[in-house]
């Protein structure tokens, strides 16, 4: 999975509603394969829980806060980039997925309130997880899962200090 960088822009976050949804979306983007996400948003809390999780747990995943929305996808474009939007108004996902698959520097977009109607037109691709109403965090999670292809259930995580161990029944973990 290394081939490719995915990259989450997380727009609309409010800091006194929505700490714990988009450190989901921080976390869930983490665990499926994407290496980083960036927070149009002022929140340290997000950025310190996401990055104590990935020092428990190991991999190289970022989260950074303040970031400007528009100049992080020109700038993402600008170095050759492709920008997904995740939304409920676009082409949907297993019509679209093969087109955006061969990507290897892919950003998602991922909103909280209202998203600016700016980023329709600023995507590569709107890309619907249904449409319905529907969680951020399962549209990144379905979205992620068809773009590796299951591949990131085998996702290695190094310099972790706690593993779980797969069990039927119980919770085994491994201190590392």
């Amino acid at each position: 999975m290394t081939e490719r960088e995915v990259a989450i822009l997380r727009i609309g976050h409010r800091p006194e509603r929505d700490q714990r949804v988009t450190t989901h979306v921080a976390l869930t983007g983490r665990a499926l394969g994407a290496s980083g996400m960036y927070l149009a948003a002022s929140d340290k809390g997000v950025v310190q829980s996401v990055a104590d999780v990935a020092d428990r747990w190991g991999g190289q995943f970022f989260c950074e806060d303040n970031i400007k929305w528009r100049t992080c996808i020109k700038d993402w474009k600008a170095a050759g980039g492709t920008v997904v939007h995740l939304t409920m108004y676009g082409i949907n996902l297993p019509d679209i997925i093969e087109e955006i698959r061969p990507g290897r520097k892919i950003l998602v977009v991922v909103g909280a309130e209202k998203v600016p109607g700016e980023m329709y037109g600023l995507a590569d691709f709107n890309v619907a997880v249904t449409g319905q109403p529907h969680s951020e965090i399962a549209s990144l999670a379905l979205f992620l899962d068809r773009l590796f292809e299951g591949s990131e259930f085998s996702c290695e995580f190094p310099g972790a200090k706690i593993r779980i161990i797969p069990s039927r029944a119980g919770k085994q973990t491994e201190e590392l």
